[in-house]
């Protein structure tokens, strides 16, 4: 196997077992953070390299510092397409909803359901959706209860989300424009 494929397996895996852990609102921020990164890393990758330490335009009161901004970009450059774009808002809605309620939520409550649902069912046309549940429905929850399906259906969405936004930036390079404006005029 390539080994950018076994490092993405690998994070794949990782991530899984992290949401394992959590659990609810835990599942739901930790699953959210890694697709936000995921995308960034997807962002980074077309970008000439910044100039200096870090990349000032990810940081949280910069223009690319909101995982909402992130997913415009991305779907503008035609980074991802609208189906892709639509469900990462979804994700980040649910978790704005999870971090900020002081009551207690849960991805079964209907109106987190009902949102997630079309994401759902555009994921699992990805042929790493049956092979993953199988191995979910294989995994024992607390005190060894089966794997509830509305966490086990939110994990599979991110690990997906995750692979193929860690695939897609692996194949992509900088953007180089036909033309750049210079003050000495427009040249290539």
């Amino acid at each position: 196997m390539d080994q950018s494929l076994q490092g993405a397996a690998s994070a794949v895996r990782a991530i899984a077992l992290q949401m394992l852990e959590e659990r609810g609102r835990g599942a739901v921020l930790v699953g959210v953070a890694r697709v936000d990164a995921a995308l960034e890393r997807v962002l980074l990758s077309v970008l000439l390299p910044s100039e200096g330490r870090g990349d000032a335009l990810f940081q949280p009161d910069r223009p690319l510092g909101s995982f909402g901004a992130k997913i415009s970009l991305a779907h503008r450059l035609g980074l991802i397409d609208q189906p892709v774009e639509k469900a990462l808002h979804t994700l980040r809605r649910v978790r704005n909803t999870f971090a900020h309620s002081s009551e207690s939520a849960a991805l079964s409550d209907l109106a987190h359901a009902s949102a997630l649902a079309e994401a759902y069912r555009e994921a699992q046309a990805n042929p790493l959706w049956s092979p993953l549940q199988q191995a979910l429905d294989n995994a024992r929850g607390t005190g060894d209860q089966p794997l509830d399906p509305t966490l086990r259906d939110y994990i599979l969405l991110i690990t997906i989300l995750v692979a193929f936004l860690e695939a897609t930036a692996l194949q992509l390079r900088p953007f180089q424009p036909p033309v750049v404006m210079r003050f000495s005029g427009i040249g290539t």
